[in-house]
């Protein structure tokens, strides 16, 4: 049979900005609320509202964000870091598939759909499997990275032949690793959790009622990781975070959520962010940090967030099969 060329595995996460400050914080997130994606709003009202407020004042505040959790070793946020740590694991676990290459790239910022994918075919990749690390789909994340990839393709005249890894929202394998990384992490503590939550990023209700399938897929994680886990819904949670503008986001509220159990006798308290692959400025900042110190403000003791599924071993070893079982007939 004729040599067809390389196989590309092709990681793609959300983004990040370069750097904390004022204009690169702008760039990042011009591109980010510029996306019809991520916000529908069109027209010169909201052309206005995003050029005249949010880009003059959203910055500086994210910036701040930003700079509590950065990763000022590599000069990089955490997400570039992991995103990157992820890949380099991969490919040396995928070493002795001689035609084989794995890449990462990100939806927003650098690097760049379009780059990596030019980068694995100059490499002689005319197959790629795209695997976006979102475990639940909505077309604000899934969607976005696959319109992203297709417009980079209508630049290239000889196309890769492409397969997509489906969200693995209720694949065994993914629920095995949250659930470890749950136990393993209770392992730790010198006290005992009376509630965990699962928080899971927010979306407007607008987006569910058009027919994103996003509330169902989080629904369908928390509800496998209860009964792999023998808990009950009051013992793991379901909320939603990073709610933000006026109109109406999916509830329960994380913040909303710890307060409200600090304030009804709760005193233990984790939280874990199964949505997420990597840890990134909604798990570091809005969870390790504001979260936990809103629930001891409010009267809580303890609360420890737990990490995502990062470069660990159980993650590796999960985003594997899930590549495995999307490479058939092509390895």
């Amino acid at each position: 049979m004729a040599d067809i060329g390389k196989i590309g595995v092709l990681l793609i996460n959300l983004g990040t900005p370069e750097a904390t400050d004022y204009r690169s914080m702008r760039r990042y997130l011009k591109q980010f609320l510029s996306d019809k994606r991520v916000v529908e709003a069109t027209g010169p009202i909201w052309w206005l509202v995003l050029n005249g407020i949010i880009l003059r004042r959203r910055p500086k505040s994210s910036g701040r964000a930003y700079d509590l959790i950065w990763n000022y070793d590599l000069d990089e946020s955490p997400l570039k870091t992991v995103t990157r740590a992820q890949s380099d694991a991969l490919s040396q676990t995928f070493s002795d598939t001689g035609n084989l290459v794995v890449d990462w790239a990100m939806r927003y910022g650098n690097p760049s759909i379009d780059d990596v994918i030019k980068r694995l075919a100059d490499q002689g990749c005319s197959r790629i499997l795209l695997f976006p690390l979102y475990p639940q789909y909505s077309g604000a994340t899934t969607g976005t990275a696959m319109d992203n990839v297709f417009d980079a393709l209508k630049r290239m005249r000889h196309q890769p032949t492409l397969r997509a890894v489906d969200p693995y929202y209720n694949h065994p394998a993914h629920i095995k690793a949250l659930a470890g990384s749950i136990r393993a992490h209770h392992a730790t503590l010198d006290w005992s959790p009376e509630v965990t939550i699962a928080s899971l990023h927010g979306l407007p209700v607008d987006f569910i009622k058009k027919g994103d399938p996003y509330k169902d897929h989080c629904e369908a994680t928390v509800a496998l990781l209860r009964k792999e886990l023998g808990l009950t819904e009051g013992q793991l949670l379901l909320t939603y975070q990073s709610r933000s503008g006026r109109t109406e986001w999916m509830t329960p509220d994380t913040e909303d959520t710890v307060i409200r159990l600090a304030q009804d006798g709760t005193k233990n308290l984790t939280i874990i962010a199964p949505g997420f692959a990597t840890d990134c400025i909604e798990t570091l900042e809005e969870l390790h940090i504001r979260a936990r110190d809103k629930f001891i403000q409010a009267g809580g003791q303890n609360c420890a967030v737990i990490p995502c599924l990062n470069d660990s071993p159980a993650s590796i070893n999960m985003l594997k099969t899930l590549i495995e079982e999307n490479l058939g007939g092509w390895v």
